[in-house]
């Protein structure tokens, strides 16, 4: 059986240290959980109906950027009118 060497020993300090911090350290509240404002939520909008438009196009690749682009227009100017 192997001796443990001094390096080996202060690996194993180290680990365990690292250990008791992360078991010492307070839980975050997961981001999920946290209120998101009205600003936070226009991209994942824009995402959904870019989505919908690359479905409504037959899910042909390729256009993307126009997808998102119609996308943002119509999410923008719903958000100007409310």
């Amino acid at each position: 059986m192997r001796t443990q060497t001094a390096k080996d020993r202060r690996r194993e300090k180290i680990l365990e240290s690292v250990i008791m911090r992360e078991s010492a350290a307070p839980e975050k509240e997961p981001v999920h959980s946290q209120p998101m404002s009205p600003a936070d939520d226009v991209p994942t909008r824009i995402a959904k109906r870019a989505y919908e438009i690359y479905l409504e196009r037959g899910s042909r690749s390729g256009d993307a950027l126009s997808d998102w682009l119609e996308a943002e227009r119509e999410i923008l100017s719903l958000e100007c009118q409310a």
